[in-house]
């Protein structure tokens, strides 16, 4: 019985997750070109406000040597709109499936897995994308790909954990919509996206030290940009922290998710 659920399981997985996809892109012009197109209007735009306009210049990449603007935002850019955009759709997955949800018996956590599993793949779109642009500017990134893939999956965990107690608790608090992107806004400028994270050690704050190093989003960026911009190995505690966040994320939205969950089509 447990075989037949798991496979069953899968099978909505999939078909939830491809049904996202059609849905996101649907009667659009360009189709999944939008999924490449967001990222280079939004690095055009930071990159003429922030190198052109306030003068941040990032460190050149040590030791690959790359020193170029753009594409050092790519590097952090992306997982940080993969993460921002997975939490905003997996807060709305269980009021938008309101009817399947009451009318179909399945496991609720597949509407917030299907969210994200779309937004993995727009991601990967993305990040391909990057590492294109990373080889035409000498940075032979190719070496680096499992361990950039492992913070792939890291990230996933991390995301997903939350977007299952936004989920669960966006049924009954629909204000927590608008809550989320007034945190979410605070968070990408607590984030060290679109400037570089020696300007906050600058500072020499040990309380501003010690909140950037307790925030999961700046180890996330900091360690693409170590892989895929430097070409060098994150530390070990990084990848420990990085795991423990990852782990504990995921495990606690399933527990929240649980809680909730039962009471979810009397909600709706």
């Amino acid at each position: 019985m447990q075989v037949r659920e798991a496979i069953a399981s899968r099978e909505l997985f999939w078909n939830l997750t491809l049904r996202e996809l059609r849905g996101r892109y649907k009667r659009t012009a360009l189709g999944f070109g939008w999924s490449l197109l967001n990222p280079l209007a939004t690095m055009l735009i930071f990159s003429f406000v922030f190198a052109y306009v306030l003068k941040i210049t990032p460190d050149p990449g040590d030791p690959s040597g790359i020193d170029v603007f753009a594409v050092w935002l790519l590097c952090g850019l992306l997982p940080w709109n993969f993460f921002a955009v997975a939490t905003s759709t997996s807060m709305g997955a269980i009021v938008g499936g309101a009817n399947l949800v009451k009318k179909v018996h399945f496991q609720r956590e597949q509407l917030v897995f299907s969210a994200v599993g779309a937004l993995v793949i727009t991601f990967l779109i993305e990040m391909s994308l990057l590492l294109v642009v990373l080889l035409v500017f000498g940075n032979m990134v190719l070496l680096w790909l499992p361990v950039a893939l492992l913070l792939v999956v890291l990230l996933t965990a991390f995301v997903a954990g939350i977007g299952l107690v936004l989920g669960a608790l966006n049924v009954y608090f629909r204000d927590l919509t608008h809550l989320w992107g007034i945190a979410a806004m605070a968070w990408f400028y607590a984030t060290p996206v679109v400037y570089p994270i020696r300007l906050v050690e600058e500072r020499n704050s040990a309380a501003l030290d010690f909140v950037y190093g307790l925030n999961p989003m700046t180890r996330f960026v900091e360690a693409m940009r170590d892989v895929l911009y430097d070409l060098r190995m994150p530390s070990l505690t990084t990848f420990a922290y990085l795991f423990v966040v990852a782990a504990s994320s995921f495990l606690f939205g399933l527990w929240v998710f649980s809680r909730f969950s039962p009471r979810f089509a009397e909600e709706l």
